[in-house]
């Protein structure tokens, strides 16, 4: 045997005998993960435009939905309501003396003025005395300069009311001011109850020369209605008449936006014979008023009335 083959049949014989010491380990299979692929676009599914557009899909979709919830509450049982609350009416939720008192008065009917004072007297609710008011609806524009009407008048029986009257004039006619029975009449001194804003006045009279110094407490006097005005008759030089005016009953009236007048012209206390000597004088006046421009009804309706009291229409014969 030749040494080459020696050789090569030794080391076949070694290979055998380490596998038969050292055992065979199987290597695990390892399984290779599906590959993903990438899948479509959303916006793919969907056609650019038409019925199969993403936009309509979803408005068709929005639109099931709408329909389903409103057959739901369709089929919802009805919820049963319950009768509406009773709504008094305007004279119902008035108190119990003015309701008595508009039994009093006739619906609809017109009365004369004699008549329309004493029901007013009779139909006073209130415990206090009472004022008697008027109210003249005009056919007048108070836009127009020359429609606004305003004026003063005396009243022959007075107002009923203590009147606290100041007069800011000169010193000489301050004092003449005080004899005819103001209650505050001062020079320069006025001034500082001014700057104090103490308005323990009703009527304040100036004379011509002195109502500059007064510009500056407009904003004061003037939404109160105390600032002196020529028309009102509390800017003059005759102190003493203003005063003596005012102190017996001198009022002023004047149309407000909706043209119509509301005045007092006395108490309840007063009587009616009183009261109807005040009614008469004071229309006396505003027929007087009467703008030359007007067109048509000067006077449209005239109503009488107490404090807190019904209305009472009066016959309109004042035109």
């Amino acid at each position: 045997m030749s040494r080459l083959y020696r050789e090569r049949n030794f080391m076949a014989t070694k290979k055998d005998a380490e596998k038969l010491e050292t055992p065979e380990v199987e290597t695990p299979v390892v399984e290779e993960a599906p590959v993903e692929t990438e899948a479509p676009a959303e916006d793919e599914k969907f056609a650019k435009a038409g019925k199969k557009s993403k936009k309509h899909v979803e408005e068709a979709k929005a639109e099931e939905e709408r329909q389903a919830r409103k057959a739901e509450k369709a089929a919802e049982p009805e919820k049963k309501v319950g009768p509406k609350p009773v709504t008094r009416t305007r004279l119902e939720r008035r108190g119990k003396n003015y309701r008595k008192a508009v039994e009093k008065i006739e619906k609809g009917k017109v009365y004369n003025l004699t008549d329309a004072i004493k029901l007013a007297i009779e139909t006073s609710p209130v415990k206090f005395d009472a004022t008697v008011e008027m109210h003249f609806r005009l056919g007048v524009d108070p836009r127009q300069a020359d429609q606004n009407i305003r004026a003063t008048v005396t009243l022959p029986a007075g107002t009923g009311k203590t009147v606290r009257v100041a007069v800011f004039a000169p010193l000489d006619l301050a004092k003449a001011a005080k004899a005819a029975g103001a209650d505050i009449a001062e020079d320069e001194e006025f001034t500082k109850r001014l700057d104090k804003e103490q308005l323990d006045f009703d009527v304040l009279i100036s004379t011509p020369q002195y109502m500059p110094k007064l510009g500056k407490y407009a904003r004061l006097l003037g939404p109160k209605g105390l600032m002196p005005n020529p028309k009102a008759g509390t800017v003059t030089t005759d102190i003493e008449k203003a005063v003596k005016e005012a102190k017996a009953g001198k009022i002023e009236y004047r149309v407000d936006k909706q043209a119509i007048i509301h005045v007092g012209l006395g108490k309840v206390s007063f009587g009616a014979d009183k009261i109807a000597e005040n009614v008469n004088a004071f229309i006396e006046s505003l027929k007087s008023q009467k703008p030359a421009s007007i067109k048509g009804q000067y006077v449209k309706s005239v109503f009488i009335s107490t404090t807190m009291g019904p209305s009472i229409q009066v016959e309109n014969n004042y035109n």
